[in-house]
């Protein structure tokens, strides 16, 4: 795969405890999901989930696991310098589900020599009228449960309520209360096909 496009998917996930009904770690299930179906359409390549991103501190008090900014920052620098030297890769698509202001700057500003290097956020499409609710935090509570629902209903537990203090804001939590199965699949194959729009809108020939 490699030897025909030089091209390799990077999922970045984590471990946080987002909100008590949403399994540890569900960022993970999501962009390994979106990744494996965007490897199929595209023929790409991916990479392992690197399991661990940058969450505010309180996360950590919670059950979740998170790196600084500056570390997820320094890891991605040397994974990709090592893929662009030892196996030629010369364009990276990165996906992350976090959804929060840091983890964006720590990814905005990983560098290549040569490559090309596209970074989607998952959670932060607009989809318009396909959710429901109208502030961003409520609307990544959303669509973030809406992706579980259609992903593993099986770990969604249950109906949205507070957590230990820190876990998630109550906009995020009425998002989540927002969230139904039955839209569910739509709005996975919506956000979906936003990722292939970008993939192939960012391409440009490897040489």
């Amino acid at each position: 795969m490699l030897r025909e496009q030089p091209t390799i998917i990077v999922p970045i996930g984590g471990i946080a405890a987002t909100a008590s009904h949403l399994p540890l770690g569900s960022d993970s299930l999501i962009v390994e999901r979106l990744a494996d179906d965007l490897s199929a359409a595209r023929r790409l390549a991916r990479a392992p989930v690197l399991e661990y991103s940058v969450y505010p501190v309180q996360c950590s008090h919670d059950g979740g696991v998170g790196l600084r900014r500056k570390t997820l920052h320094r890891v991605m620098n040397e994974l990709i310098d090592s893929w662009e030297d030892g196996a030629g890769i010369r364009r990276f698509i990165v996906l992350t589900a976090v959804g929060n202001d840091a983890q964006l700057e720590a990814l905005s500003t990983v560098r290549t020599e040569i490559a090309q290097l596209t970074t989607i956020d998952v959670l932060g499409f607009d989809l318009g009228s396909l959710l429901t609710t109208a502030s961003t935090a409520e609307q990544i509570g959303e669509l973030a449960t809406s992706l579980l629902l259609h992903i593993a209903p099986d770990l969604v537990n249950g109906e949205p309520a507070s957590s230990s203090p820190g876990a998630s804001s109550d906009a995020f939590l009425r998002g989540a209360r927002a969230a139904s199965a039955e839209r569910s699949s739509e709005l996975y194959g919506s956000v979906l096909e936003r990722i292939l729009h970008l993939v192939d809108a960012a391409h440009t020939e490897v040489r």
